[in-house]
C-alpha cells in the first residue's frame, strides 16, 4: 500500500512535464499551419494570408504558457527550453517572414513595370531573410544571457526584455496583414513602406532597447478582480474588433520601446548640457 502512493506521484509529476510541451506543440502546430496557408495564397484568393496571420496570433498565447506553466508546476528542463526555442524559430521567424514576403512583394501585380517590380520582390526577400535572421539571433542572446540589461534601464519595480521580443515584431507582422484581412499590397510604393517597416522590426529585435515584458503582473494576489476584470475587456476587444485592435496594440508596443530609447538619449543629452554649462572648465 505504501509503495502504490509514490508510485502514483511519481507518474504524475512525469505527466507534468508534458503539459508545457503540449502548449509548445500548438505553437509549432500553429507556425506550421500559417506556413501552409500561406503558400496557398494568390492575388485572386488572399484570404489565406489572413488566416496564416490568424494562426500566428494564436500561437503567442501558446509560447506565453508553457513556460509560465513550467514555472508554476516546477517541470522546467533544457529539453523544454530548447524546443521552445525551435518552435519560435518556425513560427515567429520562418511563418511571418514567408508571411511577410508574400503578402508585400510575392502577390505585387503583374501589370506593375517588370523591372521595378523585379527589384521590389527581391529586395523585400532579402529584407525577409533579416527579419528570420534577426529573430534567430535574437533567441540565441536571449538562451545564453543570463539577468541581461537594456542599454536604457527602466523603472526599478518593472521587468524589460532586451530588444523586441520575436513573439511581438511576428504578431506585428500578423496584425498588419489582418487589418487588410489578407488583401496584399496593390502598388510599388506601398511596398517599399512595408519593406522599411519590416527592417525596423528585425532591428529592434537584435537591438538592446528596452521592451516591457509584463512579467511583474501576479495572478495570485489576494484581489485579483481588477486584472481579471481588465483582462476580460481586452480579450473581449481583440475578438469583437480583432482588426484594429490588434494593429493598435501591436504599433504602440513598437512604439513604446522607440520613444523609450529616444527619451532615454534626450534625458542624457541634456544631464551632459548640464553638467558641462556647471563646470567652469568647459566654459
Amino acid at each position: 500500500m505504501n509503495t502504490v502512493v509514490p508510485r502514483r506521484v511519481s507518474r504524475m509529476r512525469r505527466g507534468m512535464y508534458i503539459l508545457p510541451s503540449l502548449f509548445t506543440s500548438g505553437n509549432i502546430a500553429a507556425g506550421f499551419y500559417a506556413i501552409l496557408e500561406t503558400l496557398k495564397a494568390t492575388a485572386s484568393d488572399p484570404r489565406h494570408l489572413d488566416y496564416a496571420a490568424l494562426a500566428i496570433g494564436f500561437a503567442i498565447p501558446f509560447d506565453a504558457l508553457d513556460g509560465r506553466i513550467a514555472r508554476m508546476t516546477n517541470t522546467t528542463s533544457e529539453f523544454g527550453k530548447e524546443l521552445d526555442s525551435m518552435a519560435d524559430v518556425i513560427t515567429f521567424g520562418v511563418a511571418p517572414s514567408l508571411l511577410a514576403y508574400t503578402w508585400g512583394f510575392r502577390l505585387l501585380p503583374e501589370s506593375m513595370d517588370y523591372l521595378l517590380r523585379h527589384k521590389i520582390v527581391e529586395a523585400g526577400a532579402f529584407v525577409c531573410f533579416l527579419f528570420l535572421l534577426c529573430g534567430a539571433s535574437r533567441l540565441a542572446r536571449f538562451n545564453i544571457s543570463a539577468n541581461a540589461l537594456p542599454k536604457n534601464p527602466g523603472r526599478p519595480d518593472r521587468k524589460y526584455f532586451v530588444g523586441m521580443p520575436i513573439p511581438a515584431a511576428a504578431g506585428l507582422v500578423a496584425a498588419v496583414v489582418h487589418f487588410f484581412n489578407g488583401s496584399p499590397i496593390f502598388n510599388w510604393w506601398l511596398a517599399v513602406i512595408w519593406m522599411v517597416l519590416v527592417g525596423l522590426v528585425g532591428f529592434l529585435m537584435v537591438s538592446t532597447w528596452r521592451f516591457w515584458s509584463g512579467k511583474e503582473i501576479n495572478f495570485h494576489r489576494r484581489q485579483p478582480f481588477q486584472l481579471i476584470a481588465l483582462l476580460g475587456i481586452f480579450i473581449y476587444g481583440v475578438v469583437v474588433y480583432s482588426e484594429v485592435a490588434l494593429f493598435m496594440i501591436a504599433f504602440i508596443y513598437m512604439f513604446s520601446g522607440i520613444f523609450a530609447r529616444a527619451a532615454y538619449s534626450w534625458q542624457r543629452a541634456r544631464r551632459r548640457h548640464s553638467s558641462d554649462a556647471s563646470n567652469p572648465l568647459t566654459r
